[in-house]
């Protein structure tokens, strides 16, 4: 139960009703007519409903701009929210009494746990009550929920998955990287341009430039996939496409937004993870290794700990799923409250900048510059 103490008002401007809610505590009048709405999988995730459940008070502590519908349980998310201190009104348990579990065949547990937190979370999108969804939990199930649930915006061939990942110049977008195996040119240029369209208007990068992963510069270079998309991709007038990009390059921050398939991405993704946790773990491994050491640790800590924390995953919230009528947002099945918080504060630049009729735009403009060639 919530601490902290509010109160209402209503304002009527002829048939629009306004209503609103002052916070004591950080002295603000909240409108709630005007919060992004996100649904939350109170129960996905391998730190569910722990970690989920502190995440979303976190959001909305830090944000009168959010409200969060919590499914799952609702004593077992009741319990959990009981030792936190946060505004009631921006948060609402929604029950649901299944769960999707990560081993589950993703279309038959879509179809057969309807009243599962995922599914339930995942409804409350497609029927309109929220703007966005938040899951930790199966990948399958919320890549096919997605699609099947609250469905592609009209003219998206795939949506792709597309996580930020840390750069020496800033982060990178990196698309797809878990969505479509198999992908076909036309998809790739897709991405790119739903991509460009996200890192302009959501991470503030003017122009972003486009790069496909190849194993070379040389255009001539790549699988059958990169060669014929290459083309494309060169000749798109609306994107600022760089060339290939090899992967040693990427975490150089050489292009803004990185396009290949899934297969492809989810390796770059794992491999940046990995890579990542054991040079980290190696570098204090090295600290430990004497007296001197230990004192040279005391003293760099401040900076390390900045600079490291530039590379941390986390701070980027989770990956959208791009192209869909609502947005889905999928985070680390192991993610902490951090991320979950993040994953739900960057659903509110997304709702802010429109992005969904930004890529709805972008469709129609080449429908209709298809129509003109044809």
């Amino acid at each position: 139960m919530s601490l902290r103490t509010s109160v209402h008002g209503m304002v009527h401007a002829g048939n629009m009703r306004a209503i609103y809610s002052l916070d004591r505590e950080k002295g603000t009048v909240i409108n709630m007519s005007e919060l992004v709405k996100v649904a939350v999988d109170g129960m996905g995730g391998d730190n569910a409903p722990v970690e989920i459940v502190k995440g979303a008070v976190e959001a909305i502590n830090e944000s009168n701009k959010v409200k969060v519908y919590l499914t799952g349980p609702k004593d077992v998310l009741e319990k959990e929210l009981a030792g936190y201190t946060y505004q009631k009104e921006q948060l609402e348990i929604v029950p649901a009494t299944e769960i999707i579990e990560t081993a589950e065949p993703p279309v038959m547990a879509i179809r057969k746990k309807k009243d599962s937190s995922l599914v339930k979370a995942l409804n409350l999108v497609k029927d309109g009550t929220c703007d966005a969804f938040v899951s930790a939990g199966s990948t399958g199930a919320t890549l096919v929920g997605g699609q099947v649930i609250v469905g592609r915006i009209k003219g998206v061939e795939r949506p792709p998955l597309a996580p930020l990942i840390p750069t020496a110049t800033g982060c990178s977008l990196l698309i797809d990287c878990g969505a479509n195996v198999d992908a076909r040119p036309s998809h790739l240029v897709q991405f790119a341009k739903m991509g460009s369209v996200y890192m302009e208007h959501v991470m503030g990068v003017k122009n972003p430039k486009v790069g496909i992963v190849n194993i070379g510069a040389e255009e001539e270079k790549g699988n059958a996939l990169v060669k014929e998309t290459f083309p494309l991709l060169k000749n798109c007038p609306d994107i600022n496409f760089i060339g290939s990009v090899e992967a040693r390059d990427i975490p150089a921050g050489a292009a803004d937004v990185v396009v290949c398939e899934a297969f492809t991405g989810n390796v770059i993704l794992k491999t940046y993870e990995g890579v990542g946790a054991t040079l980290i773990e190696k570098v204090k491994a090295g600290m430990m290794t004497s007296l001197r050491s230990k004192i040279g640790a005391l003293l760099v800590k401040p900076a390390l700990k900045q600079t490291l924390k530039a590379f941390d995953l986390e701070q980027y919230g989770g990956a959208p799923l791009l192209g869909l009528k609502g947005l889905v947002v999928k985070t680390h099945g192991s993610s902490k409250s951090i991320e979950i918080k993040n994953s739900i504060l960057q659903c509110i630049t997304f709702k802010e900048q429109k992005i969904n009729e930004k890529i709805r735009e972008m469709i129609l403009t080449e429908e209709a510059v298809s129509e003109e060639d044809k």
